[in-house]
């Protein structure tokens, strides 16, 4: 073979295998309930761009985040670790704090540390861009070569900045953004993580009002209004990758930060969805769409936030490092989960170098079964509770005192999780 041959062949060998590695996009809802959906089945809300990617997508219905905080969860998304492992168990405490800095650059450290997805795609040809919610610094910690975050205290940077701006205010950056890759030729990793359906409740008022006959309280009926909203923005970035010829060679994935209950006489919400051991600020849908290679369909089994890393590395042809907690959805030979541990922990860390000080709840599902076990320490007049989510997917059945051997073999089990 010539010299010229050969270098030719070579080159068509790198087209073929960056032509073969998939983008990935993961959209995030903010504070979203499980089931406020209409692929989901709730009776008022309308999502229908999330119900057509929920058509083509291998859907998760029984997803879980490992923890209720949206910090937290997002950094687990991003490592495929724990809070436990990466360190990150709170959200950061407010900029008045003395202690700030230092704590904003121990988050940093941390994040870094744990070899974030975009840090390991860029290692492999992947370009990657930043938007919406995100809390370690600048869009760089993570490894993303583009984004909006700053994270500059200074400039008031916190939990995302001027990247929350995104999809409130329009898509024109992700554009830029894919017209820059599509000129460069490198595959993409795109982290859109609006600040939706959030508070601010302040949807427009054609949403607002189309709600507000549905429902007696204005707070839930905004609520319900941000929810399409955000199914909104999720339409027009679908579409957009349409427009710029990838959505055939994209992985998609969805999934929530965590839950939320709005309560009805004001914007908050509700005890027993975000920040709670309960199902209603833990679970959330997880999708997987890559056209022509994922199926269709629905699983019953558990997926988690521990698994977006370790699929996405998987699909892109990346070896899955071993400190990695979660699994390939996409395997065939993988765990098909029936039980799954995870924690509380505060919205503020007490001591951010010790998970265990700052732990509030820990968690296990187990089939139909659901084992909250609070911090004695911290809450010392709290009982175990046990739930049967299966027929009683609210928790409103406490059911422990007629199960105590179900409670005692799930705390056991418990006692040995990471």
């Amino acid at each position: 073979m010539s010299r010229v041959v050969f270098i030719i062949a070579l080159v068509c060998l790198a087209f073929s295998v960056r032509a073969a590695q998939p983008n990935v996009v993961f959209i995030i809802s903010d504070d979203q309930h499980f089931g406020d959906y209409g692929f989901m089945g709730h009776e008022h809300v309308e999502t229908p761009h999330l119900d057509a990617l929920a058509q083509r997508s291998l859907v998760f219905r029984r997803g879980y985040v490992t923890t209720s905080l949206c910090c937290p969860s997002l950094a687990t998304m991003l490592t495929g670790q724990s809070p436990r492992r990466h360190g990150i168990t709170g959200n950061l405490p407010g900029q008045n704090r003395p202690e700030f800095g230092a704590q904003q650059q121990a988050y940093i450290d941390m994040m870094r540390a744990a070899q974030p997805l975009p840090t390991v795609l860029a290692q492999h040809g992947y370009l990657s861009f930043q938007s919406g919610k995100w809390w370690c610094g600048s869009y760089e910690t993570g490894g993303f070569t583009h984004g909006m975050t700053h994270g500059d205290p200074a400039r008031g940077g916190r939990h995302g900045d001027a990247g929350l701006a995104i999809g409130r205010q329009g898509l024109a950056p992700i554009a830029d953004f894919l017209d820059h890759t599509l000129a460069e030729e490198q595959p993409f990793f795109l982290w859109y993580a609006p600040f939706l359906p959030h508070t601010p409740h302040n949807p427009p008022e054609r949403l607002f009002e189309k709600y507000r006959a549905m429902n007696d309280s204005p707070h839930v009926a905004r609520y319900w209004a941000m929810c399409e909203w955000f199914d909104e923005t999720c339409g027009e970035l679908l579409a957009m990758l349409d427009e710029k010829g990838v959505a055939d060679n994209t992985l998609i994935v969805y999934i929530c930060d965590n839950g939320w209950i709005n309560r009805p006489d004001r914007q908050g919400y509700a005890p027993r969805s975000k920040r709670s051991p309960y199902d209603g600020g833990l679970r959330t849908p997880i999708m997987l769409c890559w056209p022509g290679v994922i199926e269709p369909g629905e699983r019953d089994d558990i997926a988690t936030n521990l698994d977006l890393l370790p699929t996405a590395l998987a699909a892109c042809g990346i070896d899955i490092p071993e400190t990695i907690d979660g699994v390939d959805l996409l395997d065939p030979a993988g765990l098909r989960r029936t039980s799954f541990s995870g924690a509380v922990y505060s919205h503020d860390a007490v001591d951010i170098h010790t998970p265990q000080a700052n732990l509030e709840y820990r968690w296990r599902i187990d089939g139909r079964w659901k084992l909250i076990v609070p911090n004695a320490q911290r809450f010392p007049d709290r009982s175990t509770e046990l739930y049967d989510i299966i027929a009683d997917p609210e928790e409103e059945n406490e059911v422990s005192a007629q199960h105590p051997d179900v409670v005692r073999a799930m705390t056991a089990d418990l006692e040995v999780q990471p």
